[in-house]
């Protein structure tokens, strides 16, 4: 990565609200946001529509490889196909842990995620690993959390579902995230955490966009 790129790393669990302040932050900030997540789940949709077990990590390694993947703050194309709504259905949310988890899909997508901050000469990138294994200099990292409860309500809101299945349905893909031997989801030692529970996502913003432009100018 270029050492000039400005890249403000948000990683955090699943319905945490760092999509939103990322892309918030972004917009504020005069820069493009990268959602990593999306690509995962991107591939994972690849490797659904082909019909192939997302356990046989050969072939869903291959996939990733050749996949056209484009992704903006508003869309997800795969193959030419719009994918935006496809990724965050169900189908794609219960299978994306095991294609994350998958070594070779790692190594691909984290190639890319770095072509794309120096292509732009950096931008808001959020994701699982960021802050830890893409982008360990980025110049602000940011570990975005809730309360397992509080994103499960957020999710319900947005897609529907029971909040109780929902609730344990994120506590299960924490559990996977997390101890994962794939560049698990971590707290890297330098990041700020920002428990989101209770806070005000424009409070939050305002924050972040404060310590995003106190690091730019040091």
């Amino acid at each position: 990565m270029n050492a000039r790129a400005f890249v403000v790393a948000l990683d955090g669990p699943a319905g945490a609200g760092k999509s939103t302040v990322a892309r918030a932050v972004a917009a504020r900030l005069g820069v493009e946001y990268l959602d990593t997540g999306a690509m995962y789940r991107a591939v994972t949709f690849a490797v659904l529509r082909r019909g192939v077990s997302v356990t046989d990590t050969v072939e869903v390694a291959r996939l990733a490889t050749v996949i056209d993947l484009e992704i903006s703050s508003t869309s997800v194309m795969v193959d030419g196909v719009d994918a935006t709504a496809a990724i965050r259905g169900r189908e794609v949310t219960d299978a994306v842990s095991a294609v994350a988890a998958n070594q070779a899909v790692r190594t691909v997508l984290v190639d890319r995620q770095r072509a794309w901050v120096a292509a732009r000469g950096g931008g808001v990138v959020e994701g699982r690993d960021i802050a830890t294994v893409v982008f360990p200099d980025a110049v602000l990292k940011l570990f975005v959390t809730a309360s397992p409860r509080v994103r499960a309500e957020r999710r319900v809101a947005e897609t529907g579902g029971d909040v109780a299945e929902v609730e344990a349905s994120i506590i299960e893909r924490d559990r996977r995230d997390s101890t994962r031997d794939a560049s698990p989801l971590l707290l890297a030692d330098d990041a700020i955490e920002l428990d989101t529970s209770d806070l005000d996502i424009d409070e939050v913003v305002a924050e972040v966009v404060r310590l995003a432009e106190e690091r730019r100018m040091q």
